[in-house]
This record gives C-alpha cells, sequence and structure tokens, in this order.
C-alpha cells in the first residue's frame, strides 16, 4: 500500500480516480467512465482552478501576502478558493446569488471565507453576482478578483493536469469526452489536451435547459429556452475560458434526464451523484447511443451530492417543480436517445 505525508491540504487536489459505471457501460457496450472530482479536499472539479488561479497571481505579483482573494461564484469555485486561501495565508470573500443550494454557502464560511449574498439578476443588471465581485476586487490594492470566467488559469489547470490524468488513466484509449460547462475552464483544458494527443476524439457539450450554449454553438446567438435547478453551468454569454474549447458536438437535456439517471445509478450502481454530475452521466449515455459500441467515454463527477441534496434529492422540491415519479429507466432513456432525430445534435465541425 502506498501511503504519503502530505504538507498541505492542496496537495490532496488532483489525481482523482476514473470510475466504470457498470450499469450504463453493460447497457451501451461502451466504457463509460467518471473522473471522480468529488475526491478533492474541497469536494468538487472546482478545486483544481482555484488553486491554479491562486498559484498564478502568487507567480505573477498580482497576489501577494495580506491581501484579500474575491470571487463571485454559484458556489464550488468560492468553496475551493476558500479552501486554498485559508491553506495558503489568504483573506477570501465570496460573492454568491441568492437561492443557491444551502450547503455550498455553508462550506464556504467552514473554511472562513466572508459570505456576500447578493440578489440573483440577469449578466446585464450591475448588482449580478459577477459585477459585484468585479467591483469590489478593483476597488482597492488590497483585494485581488480571481475572475474565474476570463482567467485562463482556470483552464489551464485542466490541460496541464486533468486531461494528463485521464490520457494516462485510459492509456490513450478515449473516444469521446463529455462535459457542461459553466466558466468552460473545465471542457476548454481537457478538450484541447486530449485533443492533441488524439484528433479523432470527440467532445460533446451537454448544456441544461435555460442556458444558451447549444444555441450559441448551432446558430452564434444565446438564446435560452425553458428554465432547469442545476447550479453553477450553463450560461448566456462567450467567455474567454470557453472560447479555448475544443468542442465537436453540443446537445441539450432537460432536468427530467438528470433526474431519471441519478435515480438509476443510486439503486444500479450505488454512485450518488450531483445534478452537474447527473447531467454529464445523461450526456454520456445520450453520446453512447449516437457512436455506437465499443467506444471509450469519460465525463465528470463534478461535486460531492450533499450539495444537491436540498433539490435533486429533496421529493418536495421536486414534486414543487412538476418532477413526479416514476422516472424513465435507463433503458428506456437509451433507446429514446437512439431513436432521436441527429437533427438535435449540434455539428460543430461543419
Amino acid at each position: 500500500m502506498k501511503s504519503s505525508i502530505l504538507p498541505s491540504v492542496t496537495e490532496l487536489i488532483g489525481n482523482t480516480d476514473l470510475l466504470r459505471v457498470n450499469s450504463i457501460s453493460d447497457l451501451t457496450g461502451c466504457e463509460v467512465l467518471l473522473k471522480c472530482e468529488q475526491q478533492n479536499p474541497g469536494g468538487s472539479i472546482k478545486d483544481r482552478a482555484a488553486l491554479q488561479l491562486v498559484q498564478d497571481a502568487i507567480a505573477s505579483g498580482k497576489l501577494k501576502p495580506g491581501m484579500t482573494i474575491v470571487e463571485g461564484t454559484a458556489g464550488n469555485t468560492g468553496i475551493g478558493l476558500a479552501l486554498v486561501a485559508k491553506a495558503l495565508g489568504f483573506k477570501m470573500l465570496v460573492v454568491m446569488p441568492k437561492g443557491q443550494a444551502p450547503e455550498k454557502a455553508l462550506m464556504v464560511t467552514l473554511y472562513g471565507a466572508e459570505l456576500k449574498l447578493v440578489d440573483a439578476c440577469p449578466f446585464a443588471n450591475p448588482d449580478h453576482f459577477y459585477h459585484t465581485a468585479k467591483r469590489i476586487g478593483e476597488s482597492d490594492d488590497k483585494y485581488w478578483w480571481a475572475d474565474q470566467f476570463e482567467n485562463t488559469s482556470n483552464a489551464k489547470a485542466h490541460y496541464q493536469h486533468t486531461g494528463p490524468e485521464i490520457w494516462q488513466q485510459t492509456q490513450g484509449k478515449i473516444d469521446a469526452l463529455v462535459s457542461v460547462a459553466g466558466t468552460g475552464g473545465t471542457i476548454a483544458g481537457n478538450s484541447r489536451y486530449l485533443s492533441e494527443r488524439n484528433p479523432n476524439l470527440e467532445t460533446w457539450l451537454v448544456d441544461p435547459d435555460g442556458s444558451g450554449i447549444y444555441s450559441y454553438l448551432k446558430t452564434g446567438e444565446y438564446v435560452s429556452t425553458g428554465s432547469s435547478f442545476t447550479e453553477g453551468i450553463g450560461i448566456m454569454r462567450c467567455v474567454e475560458n470557453f472560447r479555448q474549447a475544443k468542442v465537436d458536438r453540443a446537445i441539450t437535456l432537460p432536468d427530467r434526464d438528470l433526474i431519471a439517471i441519478a435515480k438509476q445509478v443510486q439503486e444500479l450502481d450505488g454512485i450518488v451523484l450531483g445534478s452537474s454530475s447527473a447531467l454529464n452521466l445523461a450526456g454520456a449515455l445520450y453520446a453512447a447511443a449516437k457512436l455506437g459500441r465499443g467506444k471509450t467515454i469519460v465525463t465528470f463527477c463534478c461535486d460531492v451530492p450533499e450539495r444537491s441534496s436540498s433539490k435533486l434529492f429533496n421529493p418536495q422540491f421536486l414534486t414543487d417543480k412538476g418532477y413526479l415519479a416514476p422516472y424513465e429507466s435507463i433503458e428506456a432513456m437509451y433507446r429514446r436517445y437512439q431513436d432521436e432525430s441527429l437533427n438535435n445534435v449540434v455539428d460543430v465541425t461543419e
């Protein structure tokens, strides 16, 4: 057994396991694999970006001892930055829109960060959490604004670390990468690295209802339809991290699909997923339905499932939203995805 004594909690970030989802792999004839990012010490994939953002800012001289890190976030990046800030001796101020899962707000404060809650509003509103964080971050030299959306250290974390881990773990045998996008750092860094190693790789973006990324890739305009209870994914503008992504296919899936797949893998595999992770896995099932048997498909378990307990695993919340049981089986979902017109898949390579 390999063991080691690490000097800092930040050393626990990365080197996460790759897990075969047996129920979906056996059904589809593909190897459907989850990158277990919930294993990071802050419980999410955003720990990677948080560490890279801070390390690069220190190296460049933009972040100095005694300064306070400021960021606007739906939750997970704030948690990751709060963890890194505490471990490296910085103060942290997190600006978060109201209405996010209370579990996320709690974790921010447990890491000692100051939490500023603002009303949820459209991006065009100057009081949007992004603009609020920017305003605070630029108001005084004692602050450093992390700017996860435009700061490409975000994507760099995945190009330098996550992507190489996946390549090594799959021994270079990966046919498709599936990912949701918020800032776009995860899909950008991983798709760039992996497509450089395998030019035939297909990167599939899966978008929730209420986001405009699917529409942007299809028409060049950000247009949203419907809404989703997912948090921290989907966006209505093109940011610098997402511009680096090498996307080949894009689909949009409703919340009912992620609920159904979360219930199924919980029952069949003993895997409990948060809402973003469940949408990723539904996207992987869709990709398997279209690509055919024998493919290796990798997607991400984005965070610990407890952060979805107040929504995805709350029967009253789901009932209030109109999502009533019974939910579709993965066999039925797979057949539906196989039968669905390819017109619903945006081919970005065309």
